[in-house]
């Protein structure tokens, strides 16, 4: 069946694609991940591919190549779930899905967005260290810096993860050896467990332990009221 599959969708992807591909491909699907595009080595990840449109075949490709192709029940919405276990190195890269519908595998969608997977285990991890301490009010600005180890690691980047997210909350590069992160305004919704990794920029996109988590706890304004005397 994947052979077939394989055969079907390099009739569009491999020869003659030209102008039809791009006069006439469906929209973008959406990619994303569960629990977290930053997972450690030896987990378990799913890569969601979405669309508003039923009855397609979804391809899944990391660096341009191919590596799954399923194809949606009829009774599904149109999602697939490309399921990527005990994760290795090899798993850390960019990834992108595509769809085609059902008997035109000649006019397959655009590439959704790009989805850089980074498993966590391959370098000393970083201090993540804020610069305000204790209780944070609603409205303030928490400056974050993040540091990793002297270790000899060219063309990295930081990001900033925040517990119960899938996405990273920022990326940075560095100076030096460090990146600062900055959450303006801050709200009630920002209160949560931190931590920071670094990553390699480049393949095959190691990424670091991730750092010792940092709480942050964020209190509502106090207001208080002016008594009045009266005349």
């Amino acid at each position: 069946m994947i052979s077939q599959l394989l055969t079907l969708l390099c009739v569009g992807l491999c020869v003659g694609q030209g102008d039809l591909r791009r006069d006439e491909s469906p929209p973008k699907p959406s990619l994303s991940a569960w629990p977290s595009l930053v997972a450690p080595a030896r987990s378990n990840v799913t890569l969601r591919c979405s669309t508003p449109t039923k009855d397609v075949n979804f391809a899944l490709r990391k660096g341009g190549k191919v590596l799954e192709l399923l194809q949606s029940p009829d009774s599904t919405e149109g999602q697939a779930e490309f399921h990527l276990t005990d994760l290795k190195s090899i798993n850390a890269g960019e990834y992108t899905c595509e769809y085609y519908r059902k008997g035109h595998p000649h006019i397959s969608s655009q590439p959704s967005d790009v989805l850089q997977l980074l498993v966590t285990g391959y370098f000393p991890k970083p201090s993540l260290q804020a610069h305000q301490r204790g209780v944070v009010t609603e409205g303030a600005e928490v400056t974050l810096q993040c540091q990793r180890p002297d270790t000899e690691i060219v063309a990295v980047m930081f990001a900033l993860l925040k517990a119960g997210t899938a996405m990273p909350m920022q990326r940075r590069s560095p100076e030096e050896k460090r990146a600062e992160f900055s959450l303006q305004n801050v709200s009630i919704g920002d209160t949560g467990n931190y931590s920071c990794v670094y990553y390699q920029t480049r393949a095959p996109f190691l990424a670091s332990r991730p750092s010792d988590h940092l709480a942050i706890r964020v209190t509502g304004k106090i207001f208080t009221r002016r008594r009045t005397r009266a005349g």
